[in-house]
């Protein structure tokens, strides 16, 4: 993305991602990287895709859940929570993963390279009661 774009979002984000491997999308605002998650919808079973920020974490994968500081988890940590096995792309790399919410001082770790990256998060957490989670991608 250059300066004098505007940033994708939501289907219109996961679709030139996907058409273009990653090419474009994959940088978001202020660098932050993307990856595409794809859960399985917990009363539709179809799937959903999302664009999330993310950090690399050994062979691994972390995100967070967010949804701006609101009270509620967003549906894809919903969706996952009731079927851990997703789909992720990062840039043209396509694979199957088990999701997993980070707990302790591995969250803690995880917690602050995500808001190194993305430093909104920590306001975010001051928006809501509840403890944001960090979820983490396994490759299987």
């Amino acid at each position: 993305m250059t300066d004098n774009q505007q940033p994708l979002f939501g289907a219109e984000h996961v679709r030139r991602y996907r058409e273009t491997g990653g090419e474009v999308g994959y940088q978001w605002r202020n660098g932050a990287p993307i990856l595409i998650l794809t859960t399985t919808g917990r009363s539709t079973g179809k799937h959903r895709d999302s664009a999330l920020i993310f950090q690399p974490s050994g062979d691994s994968y972390a995100i967070v859940a967010s949804k701006g500081g609101a009270p509620q988890h967003p549906a894809w940590y919903l969706n996952l929570e009731a079927d851990p096995e997703v789909e992720v792309q990062v840039k043209d790399k396509v694979f199957r993963a088990r999701a997993r919410t980070a707990e302790g001082a591995e969250r803690d770790e995880l917690w602050e390279r995500m808001t190194a990256v993305w430093p909104d998060y920590d306001n975010y957490q001051t928006r809501t009661d509840r403890q944001i989670p960090v979820v983490v991608l396994d490759p299987v």
